[in-house]
């Protein structure tokens, strides 16, 4: 396996020097920016005004004064955070920044390269002794009264470019942007995009970088100083460039891309290197699910629960040159790509004649888990030894880890001499947990199944108590959890004596962390320790039902019609932390808020009808979602952190987000409207393991299709979209298969009868 060609390879004489570390004050910046778009204060216009003032009156003579004509050397000192913003969004704009520097100081004023946090802790201390020396009646933080009038503007130029910029972070949101070997691989391609402008600019309109050149370009321009050294010798070419705003249309894509593959001979965009295309035609399309930055994971706590990794995934496809003079027929071969582990069911198929000698096309573009180790292509014939068969000609794979050893995050495989193949990966990073909860068999107060294996080890003893456990799954396969619920007291004897139910209050949801301990085949004994319990209690007037969690929540459900199960209501509240403000909706919100990709290709009439028919539908799609909104002063229009369907007993949860307390919300929920509904929403009866799809063959979440790519192709499978686009399918499809081959389950009169169930969750 060889690496393509890429940027870094042209010679040192040729390539642009970059006087600042790109990687590093890269990954400063996607920090700085995040903060950005989390304070809220910073943006509103009374607050942004006066930090222009700030900026433009204080800042900016103050770091004059410190700056000495000529030096390469920058002063070690830090703004204000909004001072720091204006700036920030000012050198964005370099020759509007540099007209100023100039017209007002008579030098260009640089930045420091600070990007240790004891290095900005120390630049931000100094700052505040010489400003608060300089400006004694002027504070050092912005302390706008935005119940006051908006002040007059002092600069309207600064204004809109400050405006501008202030969604620049949602260019660049997902976490593998902060990664050091994504910003290696994307130094390299900006240096290449860099000489492609210096030598080929005369040859076309406008270029467009993509998103990965983007970042190491507008991270260049935050470095004034720098940036014009580096580039004073095409000043003027940079100006052909499109900048990070501007509206993009596909002939301007379609000459950057010529130009690269020409120099290059390598695709231009790549895994977490795409084009933001914005025309009548074509529109971007986000990754179908949130892969957003966690700073914590509350989870690692729970030693049975391992965290789940996400890579991006684009594979281009030319033909090789050495066909053409054969004239090969193209249209009986076709190329096939899987997985190699977790998915291998997996079959994507694209005709060789899609495909051109001239210029790469992407085949594919998907998400993988890291458990997937790879991707596997196939150059088959169609045909073979059956007529509607095909025959493999030869087999390339692609390892995720020979990806990672590569500085380009992008390899090169040629297929059978007519095929060239480039593959490129972002780098994994941690992406939501996936927990699963299936029934499984009834156990007794000390956590043992109920079994004849049991009661021999126990030397007859009766076994005491009836749970009826559920086991948690994760993404994997994995159990990570026991959940038992209690339901019966006592225990059985032949001659009449039957566990009977406990009381209504003594109906307990516990949850135990770990996986089963398997005494003999599918009979075991629940793990001992118990990191969670839901204990019913009476509930206030309005509410239906009401629980009390041992993470210190209370549950409060409410129903506010009879018919639907839209009509449910939730309130939930922490005594040990009333200041954090949590709800949960009804339904499918935020970014869990399913969309059709391709409403935007229909005509308005047509539209309107679907929209009418999918408004009937929606209350019943939405049946058993409820996500979990968090309010805190960074999000104070909430982020939605979990999302859970109680019907199905299935989460997706944010690292964030403590399982235990999901899991509780979920059991609970389910239990209360079981009983509200009186009948079995969620197969709470059923009392046994059911038969799942053979670990590997198509694990849940290992592979997700760009929407893009599964909108514009044949493929249908609800396995490689996000799970919940289509949970039932996704979910159960096993069960449903299992219950329909064996209708009349039997269950053990050791095990208390359905009525003692019923009884129970039901009525």
């Amino acid at each position: 396996m060889s690496e393509s060609r890429n940027a870094s390879e042209i010679s040192e004489v040729e390539t642009i020097r970059v006087g600042v570390d790109l990687v590093s004050a890269a990954r400063r910046n996607i920090g700085f920016l995040r903060v950005v778009a989390e304070s809220q204060w910073l943006h509103d216009k009374a607050t942004v005004v006066e930090a222009i003032r700030r900026y433009d009156e204080l800042w900016m003579p103050l770091i004059s004064d410190l700056t000495v004509l000529g030096s390469t050397n920058t002063p070690m000192v830090l703004p204000p955070f909004d001072v720091e913003w204006v700036w920030f969004c000012h050198t964005l704009n370099p020759v509007s920044y540099q007209q100023y520097c100039e017209s007002r100081f008579s030098k260009l004023i640089g930045k420091a390269a600070i990007f240790d946090e004891e290095n900005e802790e120390y630049a931000l201390l100094r700052c505040k002794t010489i400003w608060t020396h300089k400006y004694p009646s002027e504070p050092f933080e912005n302390e706008t009264d935005l119940d006051m009038p908006i002040p007059v503007v002092t600069n309207q130029e600064l204004l809109v470019e400050v405006t501008k910029h202030r969604f620049l972070y949602s260019m660049f949101p997902e976490a593998y942007r902060s990664e050091i070997v994504y910003l290696i691989a994307a130094r390299q391609r900006y240096k290449g995009f860099l000489y492609m402008v210096q030598s080929f600019c005369d040859e076309c309109s406008r270029l467009v970088p993509a998103s990965d050149i983007l970042l190491m370009w507008l991270t260049h321009q935050s470095y004034p100083t720098v940036y014009a050294e580096d580039l004073k010798e095409m000043e003027g070419d940079m100006g052909k460039v499109m900048t990070v705003w501007e509206s993009v249309k596909e002939k301007e894509v379609k000459e950057t891309k010529i130009l690269w593959e020409r120099e290059f001979d390598q695709p231009y965009e790549k895994a977490g290197g795409e084009v933001v295309l914005d025309s009548d035609k074509v529109k971007l399309v986000k990754p179908p699910f949130y892969w957003d930055v966690s700073d914590t994971d509350v989870n690692t706590r729970y030693k049975s629960m391992l965290p789940r990794f996400l890579l991006e995934v684009c594979v281009f496809v030319r033909l090789s040159s050495r066909m053409k003079p054969t004239q090969h027929n193209v249209t009986s071969e076709f190329l096939r790509l899987g997985m190699s582990r977790c998915h291998r069911e997996l079959k994507l198929d694209k005709s060789m004649s899609n495909f051109r000698y001239d210029s790469w096309r992407k085949a594919w573009h998907l998400y993988c888990e890291f458990g997937t180790k790879g991707i596997i292509l196939e150059l088959r014939h169609h045909g073979g030894k059956c007529f509607k068969g095909s025959s493999l000609q030869e087999t390339v794979t692609f390892s995720w880890n020979d990806f990672l050893r590569a500085s380009s995050l992008t390899l090169e495989r040629e297929v059978a001499q007519q095929v060239r193949i480039v593959a490129s990966i972002t780098p994994p990073v941690q992406a939501p947990y996936l927990l699963k909860c299936v029934p499984d068999r009834v156990t007794d107060d000390s956590g043992s199944m109920i079994s004849d294996v049991i009661l021999r080890m126990n030397r007859y003893r009766p076994q005491e108590g009836r749970w009826l456990s559920r086991t948690v799954l994760d993404h994997a396969g994995r159990e990570c959890f026991v959940i038992r619920i209690r339901v019966g007291e006592g225990f059985w004897r032949r001659g009449g004596e039957n566990p009977s139910a406990v009381k209504w209050e003594d109906r307990i949801i516990e949850i135990r962390e770990g996986s089963w301990s398997y005494v003999a085949g599918s009979i075991g004994k629940a793990p001992e320790k118990v990191v969670g319990t839901a204990t019913p209690k009476e509930p206030a007037e309005q509410w239906k039902a009401a629980w009390k969690f041992s993470t210190g929540d209370e549950l409060m459900i409410g129903w506010e019609s009879s018919t639907s199960l839209s009509g449910l209501i939730f309130c939930l509240g922490n005594g040990m932390s009333p200041e954090s403000s949590v709800k949960l909706l009804n339904g499918r919100k935020m970014q869990y808020r399913v969309k059709n990709t391709n409403s935007e290709s229909k005509d308005e009439e047509n539209r309107n009808k679907e929209e009418e028919e999918e408004g009937k539908e929606e209350d019943e799609d939405e049946e058993g979602f409820v996500t979990l909104v968090r309010f805190t002063e960074e999000n104070p229009t909430g982020k939605a952190t979990a999302l859970l369907n109680w019907k199905l007993l299935v989460v997706e949860l944010l690292p964030e987000e403590d399982a235990v307390l999901v899991l509780l919300l979920c059991i609970s929920i389910l239990r209360s409207v079981s009983e509200m509904k009186k009948e079995d929403l969620g197969s709470l009866l059923l009392r046994r393991r059911l038969k799942e799809a053979k670990l590997g063959a198509r694990d849940w979440g290992s592979v997700i299709l760009h929407p893009y790519y599964s909108s514009s192709s044949s493929i249908t499978s609800p396995y490689v979209q996000p799970w919940y686009w289509n949970a039932k399918a996704v979910m159960t499809s096993d069960k449903a298969d299992y219950i329909t081959r064996q209708p009349a389950l039997s269950y053990s009169l050791v095990e208390g009868g359905d009525k003692l169930y019923k009884r129970g969750f039901i009525t």
